[in-house]
This record gives C-alpha cells, structure tokens and sequence, in this order.
C-alpha cells in the first residue's frame, strides 16, 4: 500500500511518457528523499520529448535546477541551466522563461553582473555563419528565434534600468526598436525614462518614431501623450510647431478617435493661440466626430462660443446645428435650446417659431414633454390665436404619426404580426403558462391570420379588377377569364323616373346568360324550389337595367 502511488504513477507514465504533469507528481511522491527526486527528475528530462510533450516541458528543468538551488549547490544550478537552455523547445516563449528564470536565479544571488550578462547572450543576434550552417541542416532551432523574443526584451530592459547605466538603457531600447518588436508601451517607457533625464528633445523623437510605426487604434495613447507633453512643455514659445503637430494628429486618427485630440488642439489654441483659430477647431470638430457625438460636441462648441464671445454669437452656432444633418431627436434638442435662448434674450418670436419647427419631431404620445414646455411658453408669453395655432399643430402632428401606421407595405406589416406573436410567446412563457397552452394560442393567432388574409384575397380579387370579360367563379372555366354575353343588349340612352305620364318607349327585353351574374346564379340555385320560383318568376319579368341594378345593390 504504500508503493501504491508510485506504482500507479508508473502505469500512467507507461501510458503517455511525455506528460510533464504527470513526472511532477511523481518528483511529490518523492518528497524529503533528495536523491530519488533527482533520479526522477534526470529520468524525466531525458525521456520526455518537447515536440511531443503535453504541458510545458521547461518546467521541469526549471524545477531540477531550483531543487539544487534549495539545496544552496549553485555550480550543479547552472549546470542544469546551462543544459536546459540548449534544448529545442517548441515553442520560443519556454527558452525564453528558462533565460529569464537564470537570471532571476542569480539575481537572488546577488549576481547582478551575471544576469546581466545572461541577458546580454540571451539577446545576441546569431551570427552569418550560425545562420548560414542552421539553413543548410534545414531544422531550424528555437534559439535562432530568441534574440525577437519580447518577454526576453522587457526583462533585459528593466535589468539595465535598475543595475546598468543610462547610455546602456538607451542601448537596449534602441535595440528593439530596430528589431521592430515594440509595443506602445515601450515606447512610451522610453520617453518616460529620456524625460525623467531631461532629454525632452530626444524623447519628443521617440514618440515620433512611435507614431510612424504604429497605427490606429494602438497609436491613439502614443498620440495623446506626446501632444500633452509638447504643450506642458513649450507652451506658447513653440505654437507653430505644436500646431502642426495637432493638424497631423486629427489627419490621421479615424473619427472613433478624433474627439479628445480636437478637445486637446481647442485648449492649445484658447490658452496660447487665437480665439478666432479656437472656434475654427472646434466648427470642424462637429463635421469630423461621428453621429453619436455630433450633439456634445456642438454643445461644447456653444458653452465656449458663449463664454468667449457673448451669448447672441451662439446663434449663429444654434442654426448650423439644426441644419447639420443631425438626427430627430438631437435636433429637438437643439432647437429647445434655442428656443430657451431666444427666450431669454426676450425674442418671443423666434422662440415660437422654432417650437413650431421642432413639432415635427415630437409625437405628442411619446413625447409629451415637449409639448408640455411649449404649452408652459404660450401660457407665460402667448395669446388665444397662438395657443389654439399651437393646438391645430399638436392635432397634425399627431395625425400624421398615427397614419404612419396605415401605409406601411403589406410584408411590414405581416412582419410586425409575427413580432408580435413572438414576443406574446416569450411573456406568457414568463408568467409560468406551459408550453402547450402557448402553441394553441399560437395556433389560434395563425389561424386568424391566415382566414383574414385569404378573405382580403378573395375580395381583392372581385372589387376593383377591370377585365374584358367575367372570372368564373365554379364549374370548369373556375378562374379563367370567360366572355359574357356577346350579343349586345339595347338600352335607352337615358331614363327619366318623372317620364311616367309620358309615351312609354318599349325595350326589347332578352335573356342573360349565367356567366354575367357569376356567385348570384349559384346562390340563387342552391335556393329551396319555392324561393326559386318566385325569385325566378319576378327576375324573368325585370328588365334588363332593374335587373343589373338589383346585382349591384346585392354586392
């Protein structure tokens, strides 16, 4: 019993030798006898495959080295270091983290000279003749892959920023800028460590290296650092430059983007610039932000047009606004603020006007609060004829949405049928009813549906369909166009009901053939025989006009 777990373990290692978890657990196993971990972990490392291990296989050479490590045995710890970093892993992340945990390892230590020169033969570039031998073996190694490896870079770099100097720092950052594998954030912990040494005019070149390499949406911090610093920096001695700088950041950015970097260039241009050049920046910020900000950043633009210029100068803004292309309900918006400046600056009139301009976005079901606010207007500065001009417009307004409804196509509207079934499903699903009783009411609805829209069919096809002749509507011609009677039938050209009294003109009187009264003909069969005769008896003695009027009545 107590060989189980190492006998167990075994027949799972016999199952698949490259399972990395399992030769760890096996190492716990072990536990408080040294030298059988060591054995174990000497078995693991030469059996176990990298390019067919399941897990990480750098972890157990990591291990074998920290379990030396704890037993203060440092030659015997680089020794195995030293080993685990010449084996071809799969991936160039786990070499990468065999390096960096040496490092750690002396650093520990306190080998401060010795990780950094770890570092500094971990980031060596291979020479022409290691490349030219790797490419002609054809299997290249992970170690031709390190000196790219960013985990390494980063580590080395911070290395050198606590224990190196500032020319070898600024060595390393250099380095991984022409080996094209920095991240924003390295850029900017680069100038962040140039400015902390007062070099601003070589940290303001980092940031511009930054933005040439990298683009939208990575560059955007890159961006707004760098323009902040300029400006904190010169102020109002470099303007010229600091303008250029912002007009080809906003060129560059994509509209998602541009708004913090105007709201940026408005500030430059209001604390050092020209008031004039301020409202330009922020007039052109409203045509370049996209529709969903459109509405801040004019009300932005009024607040500062206001405080720099005077309240009647935003009106100008106001109109520009509401004739923008602005959506419905940012328009409404704008044009009560308007209104409400109007109204302040006692232009009753133009206030009003602009009320009735802006109805046409508000339906007085939806939206009472603005009518609420044009009634509470009429009240203070209104009369009768413009409280009731206000009244008919409310009525419009209110009829035009509701016949919205009304002229909807036909497929909208069976759209908006199965929307409603469907959300009828989901809230009787909430309220607990089972799944059947919503199905039969689904039914039912369908049902209904299907009977309405095939009668709307079938009576569509009778009322307003012009033919040269007659649908059948039974028998074998059923609906086929079929001819009607060919034979003319003599009618007078105009009857008088008050020629009674006078020479009757007599009509020469023929019979109709059944076609021509269609559905009538059938019903007037299927008729018990004493309706029959006495339907049929007064017909026969009807003319032929009494007779073509009584069928229209009857439809």
């Amino acid at each position: 019993m107590n060989r189980r777990p190492a006998l167990a373990n075994s027949v799972l290692l016999r199952q698949n030798p490259h399972n990395v978890e399992q030769w760890h657990r096996r190492v716990k196993i072990f536990e408080g006898n040294a030298g059988k971990q060591i054995l174990t972990y000497t078995e693991a490392v030469r059996t176990v495959d990298p390019m067919k291990a399941v897990g990480k296989p750098h972890t157990l050479w990591v291990a074998f080295a920290k379990l030396y490590e704890n037993h203060k045995d440092l030659v015997n710890t680089r020794v195995i270091f030293d080993k685990a970093v010449q084996v071809n892993y799969k991936n160039v992340d786990h070499l990468a983290s065999v390096w960096c945990e040496w490092a750690e390892m002396e650093l520990r230590h306190k080998n401060f000279k010795g990780a950094l020169e770890l570092m500094r033969r971990a980031t060596a570039v291979p020479t022409v003749e290691v490349r030219r031998r790797v490419a002609a073996d054809g299997n290249e190694p992970v170690q031709m892959k390190l000196h790219k490896s960013l985990r390494l870079w980063s580590f080395y770099v911070d290395l050198e920023e606590s224990l190196g100097t500032l020319e070898s720092t600024r060595a390393v950052y250099e380095k991984i800028l022409d080996l094209r594998i920095a991240t924003p954030q390295i850029i900017l912990n680069y100038a962040f460590l140039l400015e902390e040494n007062k070099y601003f005019e070589d940290a303001f070149k980092v940031y511009e290296r930054g933005v040439k390499i990298f683009k939208y949406p990575h560059v955007k911090d890159i961006w707004v650092t760098y323009l902040t610093k300029f400006v904190k920096r010169y102020g109002k001695t470099k303007l010229e430059r600091a303008r250029e700088l912002f007009e080809h950041a906003v060129s560059m950015a994509p509209s998602d983007a541009v708004r913090t970097l105007y709201l940026q260039y408005a500030k430059l241009e209001e604390d050092y610039g020209l008031a004039k050049r301020a409202m330009k920046v922020y007039e052109e910020a409203t045509k370049k932000v996209p529709e969903g900000q459109k509405l801040e950043m004019y009300e932005i633009y009024i607040s500062r047009a206001a405080e720099i210029f005077g309240v009647p100068r935003t009106r100008e803004i106001y109109e520009q606004a509401i004739e923008s292309g602005l959506p419905h309900k940012d328009v409404k918006i704008m044009c009560i603020k308007f209104a409400e400046l109007e109204r302040s600056l006692g232009e009753i009139d133009r206030a009003r006007a602009l009320y009735k301009y802006a109805s046409q976005f508000a339906d007085p079901r939806s939206d009472p609060e603005f009518w609420n606010k044009w009634h509470e207007f009429e009240v203070q500065h209104g009369n009768e004829d413009t409280y009731r001009e206000m009244l008919r417009i409310k009525r419009s307004v209110s009829a035009s949405y509701s016949q919205t409804h009304f002229i909807l196509p036909e497929n909208m509207m069976q759209k908006d049928k199965m929307v409603d079934v469907e959300e009828a499903k989901d809230e009787l699903k909430k309220a607990g009813l089972p799944e059947d009783e919503m199905a039969a009411l689904e039914r039912q609805l369908l049902t209904t549906t299907s009977t309405t829209t095939d009668a709307a069919k079938d009576g569509g096809r009778r009322v307003g369909f012009v033919s040269a002749g007659v649908i059948a509507q039974s028998g074998e011609n059923e609906g086929k166009v079929v001819t009607g009677n060919r034979e003319d039938i003599e009618l007078p050209d105009e009857i008088d009901d008050e020629s009674e009294g006078e020479d009757q003109v007599e009509i020469s009187q023929r019979e109709v053939p059944a076609a021509v009264f269609g559905g009538l003909a059938r019903k007037r069969d299927e008729d018990g025989e004493g309706g029959e005769s006495g339907e049929n008896g007064a017909a026969k003695q009807l003319g032929a006009l009494e007779r073509i009027k009584r069928q229209k009545l009857m439809q």
